[in-house]
């Protein structure tokens, strides 16, 4: 890794202190420096989490930079107590049911903090995942069965990308060019999902052809117990 003058590190340090008191995501910050000083943004990450481990075990070098060290310290993580737990579903719940997304209710729920954002958002998937494990009970699949799962599917796909494209256009609502950054992302889902349709679609012309099979073999079978 290429050594970065003290301007540019103290400039890319303001940056991300710029964006946490914005509530913006630092990939905002990352994706800003990079353009300012032509880096790459995953190059900027990578220096930017390097340089805090760095600076933390050097004191000198922190007050000649004159970086405030705190506001980029990563905050340690507290595990939720059962009683919060509740609390945070009950919360959750309460807010889709008044028809936000479980991403902007976690976006609410963190108070515009990203960070805390993606860990609300993770610690839902982690206590709602239990719940919704269904056992599931093999039988032959008819054509309303296969309907509905593809109709079911096509939905969640859609429910998904949704979330997924409002949840970024939160985080980089700050730039034209961060805009068209989330439009490539949506654009890359659309195609996503088209192609998991197709294969559903596919899936579903293979068990017809299986259907019409076994409907043809159960029939011959019997003609030849007639005879």
């Amino acid at each position: 890794m290429n050594i970065w003058k003290d301007e540019e590190v103290k400039s890319l340090f303001l940056e991300v202190e710029s964006a946490k008191s914005k509530g913006q995501a630092l990939s905002v910050a990352f994706l800003n420096h990079a353009k300012s000083y032509g880096r790459k943004k995953n190059s900027v990450r990578n220096y930017y989490y390097k340089e805090v481990d760095n600076l933390s075990a050097d004191p000198a070098r922190v007050n000649r930079l004159k970086i405030d060290l705190k506001k980029h310290m990563k905050n340690k993580l507290v595990p939720f107590t059962k009683e919060q737990e509740r609390d945070f579903m009950a919360e959750i719940k309460k807010l889709t049911d008044g028809g936000m997304s479980v991403r902007s209710a976690c976006f609410k729920l963190s108070g515009g903090d990203m960070t805390k954002m993606t860990r609300l958002q993770n610690k839902y998937q982690n206590l709602k995942t239990p719940n919704n494990i269904v056992p599931f009970k093999q039988k032959n699949l008819t054509e309303t069965d296969i309907n509905s799962l593809f109709l079911g599917l096509c939905k969640l796909i859609r429910r998904n990308a949704e979330d997924e494209a409002r949840g970024k256009m939160q985080e980089k609502f700050v730039s034209t060019s961060a805009l068209r950054e989330v439009k490539g992302e949506l654009d890359k889902m659309k195609k996503d999902l088209a192609v998991k349709i197709a294969e559903v679609n596919k899936l579903k012309l293979e068990n017809q052809k299986l259907s019409t099979k076994l409907k043809s073999f159960c029939f011959q079978k019997a003609e030849r117990r007639s005879q």
